[in-house]
Protein backbone atom coordinates (compact mmCIF):
# COMPACT_ATOMS: atom_id res chain seq x y z
CA UNK A 1 0.00 0.00 0.00
CA UNK A 2 2.97 2.28 -0.61
CA UNK A 3 1.02 4.37 -3.14
CA UNK A 4 -1.82 5.09 -0.69
CA UNK A 5 -1.95 8.44 1.13
CA UNK A 6 -0.77 8.05 4.73
CA UNK A 7 -1.46 10.33 7.69
CA UNK A 8 -0.77 9.83 11.40
CA UNK A 9 -3.97 9.93 13.45
CA UNK A 10 -2.31 12.28 15.95
CA UNK A 11 -2.20 14.83 13.12
CA UNK A 12 -5.87 14.18 12.45
CA UNK A 13 -6.58 14.87 16.13
CA UNK A 14 -4.92 18.29 16.07
CA UNK A 15 -6.62 19.30 12.82
CA UNK A 16 -10.03 18.14 14.03
CA UNK A 17 -9.69 20.20 17.21
CA UNK A 18 -9.05 23.34 15.16
CA UNK A 19 -12.12 22.75 12.99
CA UNK A 20 -14.30 22.05 16.02
CA UNK A 21 -12.86 25.05 17.82
CA UNK A 22 -14.14 27.34 15.06
CA UNK A 23 -17.67 26.07 15.68
CA UNK A 24 -17.69 25.48 19.44
CA UNK A 25 -16.46 28.21 21.75
CA UNK A 26 -16.85 25.98 24.85
CA UNK A 27 -14.13 23.59 23.63
CA UNK A 28 -10.96 23.85 25.72
CA UNK A 29 -7.71 21.97 25.00
CA UNK A 30 -5.26 21.02 27.75
CA UNK A 31 -1.84 19.48 27.25
CA UNK A 32 1.06 18.46 29.47
CA UNK A 33 4.06 20.09 27.80
CA UNK A 34 3.64 17.94 24.68
CA UNK A 35 1.69 20.23 22.32
CA UNK A 36 4.14 19.68 19.46
CA UNK A 37 3.99 15.88 19.76
CA UNK A 38 0.25 15.53 20.38
CA UNK A 39 -0.43 18.11 17.63
CA UNK A 40 -2.53 20.28 19.94
CA UNK A 41 -0.04 23.02 19.10
CA UNK A 42 -2.07 23.77 15.97
CA UNK A 43 -5.07 24.51 18.18
CA UNK A 44 -2.95 26.68 20.46
CA UNK A 45 -1.82 28.75 17.49
CA UNK A 46 -5.40 29.51 16.41
CA UNK A 47 -7.03 29.69 19.86
CA UNK A 48 -4.33 30.59 22.42
CA UNK A 49 -6.95 31.76 24.92
CA UNK A 50 -8.56 28.30 24.92
CA UNK A 51 -5.38 26.26 25.27
CA UNK A 52 -3.90 25.46 28.67
CA UNK A 53 -0.41 23.99 29.05
CA UNK A 54 -0.43 22.29 32.43
CA UNK A 55 3.24 21.31 32.33
CA UNK A 56 4.50 17.83 33.06
CA UNK A 57 1.71 17.18 35.56
CA UNK A 58 -0.77 14.88 33.90
CA UNK A 59 -2.76 13.98 37.02
CA UNK A 60 -3.22 17.67 37.82
CA UNK A 61 -4.26 18.33 34.21
CA UNK A 62 -6.95 15.67 34.54
CA UNK A 63 -8.30 17.36 37.67
CA UNK A 64 -8.34 20.75 35.95
CA UNK A 65 -10.30 19.25 33.06
CA UNK A 66 -12.82 17.81 35.50
CA UNK A 67 -13.29 21.25 37.04
CA UNK A 68 -13.77 22.87 33.64
CA UNK A 69 -16.41 20.28 32.76
CA UNK A 70 -18.45 21.23 35.83
CA UNK A 71 -18.50 24.80 34.50
CA UNK A 72 -20.01 23.91 31.14
CA UNK A 73 -16.79 23.62 29.15
CA UNK A 74 -15.89 20.61 27.01
CA UNK A 75 -12.22 19.93 27.78
CA UNK A 76 -9.97 17.72 25.66
CA UNK A 77 -7.09 16.39 27.77
CA UNK A 78 -4.09 15.64 25.54
CA UNK A 79 -0.93 13.67 26.23
CA UNK A 80 0.71 10.33 25.41
CA UNK A 81 -1.42 7.24 26.05
CA UNK A 82 1.06 6.01 28.66
CA UNK A 83 0.44 9.14 30.72
CA UNK A 84 -3.24 9.69 29.94
CA UNK A 85 -4.32 6.15 30.81
CA UNK A 86 -1.43 5.01 32.98
CA UNK A 87 -0.07 7.84 35.08
CA UNK A 88 -3.48 9.52 35.46
CA UNK A 89 -5.63 6.42 35.92
CA UNK A 90 -6.75 7.28 39.45
CA UNK A 91 -7.75 10.81 38.47
CA UNK A 92 -9.53 9.62 35.32
CA UNK A 93 -11.43 7.04 37.36
CA UNK A 94 -12.33 9.14 40.38
CA UNK A 95 -12.51 12.69 39.02
CA UNK A 96 -13.97 12.03 35.55
CA UNK A 97 -15.45 8.53 35.44
CA UNK A 98 -17.14 8.39 38.85
CA UNK A 99 -19.02 11.73 38.47
CA UNK A 100 -19.49 10.94 34.75
CA UNK A 101 -18.12 14.30 33.63
CA UNK A 102 -18.04 15.52 30.05
CA UNK A 103 -14.27 15.23 29.56
CA UNK A 104 -12.59 13.89 26.42
CA UNK A 105 -9.16 12.27 26.61
CA UNK A 106 -7.01 12.53 23.49
CA UNK A 107 -4.29 9.92 23.98
CA UNK A 108 -1.59 9.96 21.32
CA UNK A 109 1.51 7.79 20.79
CA UNK A 110 -0.29 4.55 21.67
CA UNK A 111 1.03 1.06 20.96
CA UNK A 112 4.46 -0.20 19.91
CA UNK A 113 4.46 2.01 16.81
CA UNK A 114 5.76 4.78 19.08
CA UNK A 115 9.00 3.12 17.99
CA UNK A 116 12.29 4.45 19.26
CA UNK A 117 10.76 5.84 22.48
CA UNK A 118 10.82 2.28 23.76
CA UNK A 119 8.83 0.12 26.16
CA UNK A 120 8.34 2.85 28.78
CA UNK A 121 6.31 4.91 26.29
CA UNK A 122 4.72 2.13 24.21
CA UNK A 123 1.37 1.83 25.96
CA UNK A 124 -0.22 -1.51 25.11
CA UNK A 125 -2.47 -1.55 28.16
CA UNK A 126 -4.54 1.64 27.80
CA UNK A 127 -7.63 0.11 26.18
CA UNK A 128 -7.82 -2.46 28.98
CA UNK A 129 -7.52 0.27 31.61
CA UNK A 130 -10.10 2.58 30.06
CA UNK A 131 -12.57 -0.27 29.30
CA UNK A 132 -12.65 -1.02 33.01
CA UNK A 133 -14.00 2.42 33.96
CA UNK A 134 -17.82 2.42 34.11
CA UNK A 135 -19.41 4.70 31.51
CA UNK A 136 -16.18 5.39 29.61
CA UNK A 137 -16.46 5.29 25.81
CA UNK A 138 -13.30 3.91 24.15
CA UNK A 139 -12.55 4.78 20.51
CA UNK A 140 -9.56 3.64 18.45
CA UNK A 141 -9.80 5.09 14.90
CA UNK A 142 -8.12 3.41 11.93
CA UNK A 143 -7.23 6.40 9.75
CA UNK A 144 -7.36 10.17 9.23
CA UNK A 145 -11.01 10.29 8.16
CA UNK A 146 -12.17 8.15 11.05
CA UNK A 147 -10.04 10.00 13.59
CA UNK A 148 -11.50 13.38 12.63
CA UNK A 149 -15.01 11.97 12.73
CA UNK A 150 -14.31 10.39 16.12
CA UNK A 151 -13.19 13.70 17.62
CA UNK A 152 -16.43 15.36 16.51
CA UNK A 153 -18.50 12.43 17.77
CA UNK A 154 -16.70 12.58 21.11
CA UNK A 155 -17.49 16.28 21.44
CA UNK A 156 -21.17 15.64 20.69
CA UNK A 157 -21.36 12.71 23.13
CA UNK A 158 -22.35 13.65 26.68
CA UNK A 159 -19.91 11.92 29.03
CA UNK A 160 -16.29 10.76 29.21
CA UNK A 161 -14.58 9.52 26.05
CA UNK A 162 -11.12 8.02 25.55
CA UNK A 163 -9.68 8.57 22.05
CA UNK A 164 -6.60 6.58 21.01
CA UNK A 165 -4.24 7.98 18.35
CA UNK A 166 -0.95 6.86 16.86
CA UNK A 167 2.40 8.36 15.92
CA UNK A 168 2.97 6.35 12.75
CA UNK A 169 1.40 7.51 9.49
CA UNK A 170 -1.26 5.00 8.37
CA UNK A 171 -3.14 4.54 5.06
CA UNK A 172 -6.32 6.56 4.53
CA UNK A 173 -9.03 3.92 4.06
CA UNK A 174 -12.30 5.77 4.48
CA UNK A 175 -12.07 8.58 1.92
CA UNK A 176 -15.46 8.11 0.29
CA UNK A 177 -18.63 10.17 0.02
CA UNK A 178 -20.86 7.70 1.84
CA UNK A 179 -18.61 7.39 4.91
CA UNK A 180 -20.33 7.89 8.25
CA UNK A 181 -19.18 7.45 11.83
CA UNK A 182 -21.34 6.38 14.73
CA UNK A 183 -20.12 5.60 18.23
CA UNK A 184 -20.68 1.92 18.97
CA UNK A 185 -21.18 0.85 15.35
CA UNK A 186 -18.51 -1.21 13.59
CA UNK A 187 -17.95 -1.24 9.84
CA UNK A 188 -17.79 -4.27 7.55
CA UNK A 189 -15.02 -3.43 5.09
CA UNK A 190 -15.15 -6.72 3.20
CA UNK A 191 -17.69 -9.52 3.15
CA UNK A 192 -16.56 -13.13 3.56
CA UNK A 193 -17.97 -16.51 4.52
CA UNK A 194 -15.07 -18.61 5.84
CA UNK A 195 -13.54 -16.57 8.68
CA UNK A 196 -13.86 -13.09 10.18
CA UNK A 197 -10.97 -10.74 10.93
CA UNK A 198 -11.99 -8.06 13.43
CA UNK A 199 -9.41 -5.29 13.67
CA UNK A 200 -9.08 -1.92 15.37
CA UNK A 201 -6.83 1.09 14.87
CA UNK A 202 -3.51 0.78 13.08
CA UNK A 203 -3.85 -2.90 11.94
CA UNK A 204 -7.13 -2.34 10.06
CA UNK A 205 -5.32 -1.58 6.80
CA UNK A 206 -3.11 -4.64 7.31
CA UNK A 207 -6.23 -6.78 7.87
CA UNK A 208 -7.48 -5.84 4.41
CA UNK A 209 -4.13 -6.86 2.92
CA UNK A 210 -4.32 -10.15 4.80
CA UNK A 211 -7.78 -10.83 3.35
CA UNK A 212 -6.30 -10.52 -0.15
CA UNK A 213 -3.46 -12.87 0.79
CA UNK A 214 -5.88 -15.43 2.22
CA UNK A 215 -8.04 -15.23 -0.91
CA UNK A 216 -5.12 -16.65 -2.88
CA UNK A 217 -5.26 -19.66 -0.54
CA UNK A 218 -8.97 -20.10 -1.16
CA UNK A 219 -10.01 -18.58 2.18
CA UNK A 220 -12.82 -16.01 1.99
CA UNK A 221 -12.25 -13.62 4.90
CA UNK A 222 -14.70 -11.05 6.20
CA UNK A 223 -12.99 -7.90 7.53
CA UNK A 224 -14.62 -5.76 10.21
CA UNK A 225 -13.31 -2.45 11.55
CA UNK A 226 -14.26 -1.95 15.19
CA UNK A 227 -13.41 1.69 15.90
CA UNK A 228 -15.45 1.77 19.12
CA UNK A 229 -14.30 -0.89 21.54
CA UNK A 230 -16.68 0.30 24.24
CA UNK A 231 -19.59 0.16 23.66
CA UNK A 232 -18.89 -2.77 21.36
CA UNK A 233 -21.07 -3.43 18.32
CA UNK A 234 -22.32 -6.76 19.65
CA UNK A 235 -24.82 -7.27 16.85
CA UNK A 236 -22.13 -7.08 14.17
CA UNK A 237 -19.77 -9.37 16.09
CA UNK A 238 -22.46 -11.98 16.75
CA UNK A 239 -23.56 -11.96 13.12
CA UNK A 240 -19.96 -12.62 12.08
CA UNK A 241 -19.75 -15.46 14.58
CA UNK A 242 -22.95 -16.99 13.22
CA UNK A 243 -22.06 -16.51 9.54
CA UNK A 244 -18.41 -17.62 9.56
CA UNK A 245 -17.97 -19.62 12.78
CA UNK A 246 -14.36 -18.45 13.22
CA UNK A 247 -13.03 -15.11 14.45
CA UNK A 248 -9.57 -13.55 14.58
CA UNK A 249 -9.09 -10.24 16.41
CA UNK A 250 -6.18 -7.97 15.57
CA UNK A 251 -4.98 -5.04 17.67
CA UNK A 252 -1.86 -3.01 18.40
CA UNK A 253 -2.44 -3.62 22.09
CA UNK A 254 -2.05 -6.40 24.60
CA UNK A 255 -4.24 -9.43 23.93
CA UNK A 256 -5.25 -9.06 27.58
CA UNK A 257 -8.15 -6.69 28.11
CA UNK A 258 -8.40 -5.09 24.67
CA UNK A 259 -10.47 -5.69 21.55
CA UNK A 260 -9.93 -9.46 21.66
CA UNK A 261 -11.15 -9.68 25.22
CA UNK A 262 -14.20 -7.53 24.42
CA UNK A 263 -15.09 -9.80 21.49
CA UNK A 264 -14.55 -12.93 23.59
CA UNK A 265 -16.82 -11.56 26.33
CA UNK A 266 -19.80 -11.25 24.00
CA UNK A 267 -19.13 -14.33 21.85
CA UNK A 268 -18.62 -16.69 24.80
CA UNK A 269 -21.85 -15.51 26.38
CA UNK A 270 -24.12 -15.40 23.33
CA UNK A 271 -22.71 -17.46 20.43
CA UNK A 272 -19.59 -19.47 21.30
CA UNK A 273 -17.13 -19.87 18.42
CA UNK A 274 -13.36 -20.13 18.38
CA UNK A 275 -11.60 -16.76 18.71
CA UNK A 276 -7.87 -16.24 18.21
CA UNK A 277 -6.44 -13.00 19.60
CA UNK A 278 -3.59 -11.42 17.62
CA UNK A 279 -1.74 -8.58 19.34
CA UNK A 280 1.03 -8.06 21.88
CA UNK A 281 1.33 -11.44 23.59
CA UNK A 282 1.80 -10.40 27.22
CA UNK A 283 5.22 -8.84 26.55
CA UNK A 284 6.72 -5.37 26.66
CA UNK A 285 7.94 -3.73 23.47
CA UNK A 286 11.42 -2.39 22.82
CA UNK A 287 13.13 0.51 21.12
CA UNK A 288 13.35 0.43 17.33
CA UNK A 289 11.82 1.74 14.09
CA UNK A 290 8.03 1.40 14.19
CA UNK A 291 7.75 -0.68 11.02
CA UNK A 292 10.46 -3.06 12.22
CA UNK A 293 8.74 -3.50 15.58
CA UNK A 294 5.43 -4.27 13.90
CA UNK A 295 7.24 -6.87 11.83
CA UNK A 296 9.04 -8.41 14.81
CA UNK A 297 5.86 -8.70 16.88
CA UNK A 298 3.97 -10.05 13.86
CA UNK A 299 1.52 -7.19 13.60
CA UNK A 300 2.29 -6.33 9.98
CA UNK A 301 0.26 -7.94 7.17
CA UNK A 302 2.69 -10.84 6.72
CA UNK A 303 2.83 -11.59 10.44
CA UNK A 304 -0.95 -11.49 10.82
CA UNK A 305 -1.37 -13.74 7.77
CA UNK A 306 1.09 -16.27 9.16
CA UNK A 307 -0.62 -16.34 12.56
CA UNK A 308 -4.02 -16.94 10.98
CA UNK A 309 -2.66 -19.75 8.79
CA UNK A 310 -0.90 -21.35 11.76
CA UNK A 311 -4.05 -21.23 13.85
CA UNK A 312 -6.20 -22.71 11.09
Amino acid sequence: MSDVKKIATRDSYGNALVELGKECDNLIVLDADLAAATKTGVFKKVFPERHIDCGIAEANMTGIAAGLATCGKVPFVSTFAMFAAGRSFEQVRNSIGYPHLNVKIGATHAGISVGEDGASHQCNEDIALMRSIPGMVVINPSDDIEAKAAVRAAYEHEGPVYLRFGRLAVPVLNEREDYSFEIGKGVTLKEGKDITIIATGLPVSAALEVADMLAKDGIDARVINIHTIKPLDEELVLKAAEDTGRIFTVEEHSVIGGLGSAVCDVVSAKNPVKVTKIGMQDVFGESGPATELLKKYRLDAQGIYEQIKESM
